[in-house]
């Protein structure tokens, strides 16, 4: 009574926390599989009982176990082992399962990874691209300087040597 009890609450708290999980199927599919391989290894344990109380069964003359009780036992423990053999299979379902959800993860944080990279080196090439056209337009802007100081060099030079003919001619004249 107290297994089946048992057996019952855990079944409630299963379909409560997989009420709770529906946002994700693959968490999902992984938490039924769980489910079936606890409600397998739950079988099994009352399998193992029952095969217990089997061999605790004396029903022969003297108290001795028949053929028919030993037999008993023998079904119930090749039952145990058919549910032995199921729960490794289904256990390495789930096992598989759990290997491809990781698989999966790694690949993803491998791609985001890549992401940052490639956002990293666009970033890296930007800011020297900046400091190219900075370094670029600081040149531009000296030649610039240069160039005007030259002009205006040359335009009071000329203007010196107007004012100076000018004067020359002037003296000559008078």
């Amino acid at each position: 009574m107290k297994k089946l009890f048992l057996l019952l609450f855990l079944c409630f708290c299963y379909t409560y926390n997989f009420s709770q999980q529906r946002s994700n199927p693959d968490s999902l599919a992984y938490e039924l599989q769980r489910q079936k391989i606890n409600n397998m290894l739950n079988a099994r344990a009352l399998k193992f009982g029952q095969y217990e109380q089997s061999l605790k069964k004396h029903t022969g003359i003297f108290g001795l176990q028949t053929k028919k009780d030993i037999r008993r036992s023998n079904d119930i423990l090749m039952e145990i082992n058919r549910t032995d053999d199921d729960i490794f299979q289904q256990t390495k379902i789930l096992l598989n399962f759990r290997m491809s959800q990781q698989q999966a993860a790694q690949a993803k944080s491998a791609e985001a990874e890549n992401y940052s990279l490639g956002y990293m080196n666009t970033i890296n090439r930007l800011r020297d691209q900046v400091d190219r056209l900075k370094k670029d337009a600081e040149t531009t802007k000296k030649q610039h300087e240069s160039a005007e100081r030259i002009h205006v060099l040359i335009f009071v030079l000329m203007l010196a040597s107007i004012l100076m003919l000018l004067f020359r001619k002037r003296r000559v004249v008078s």
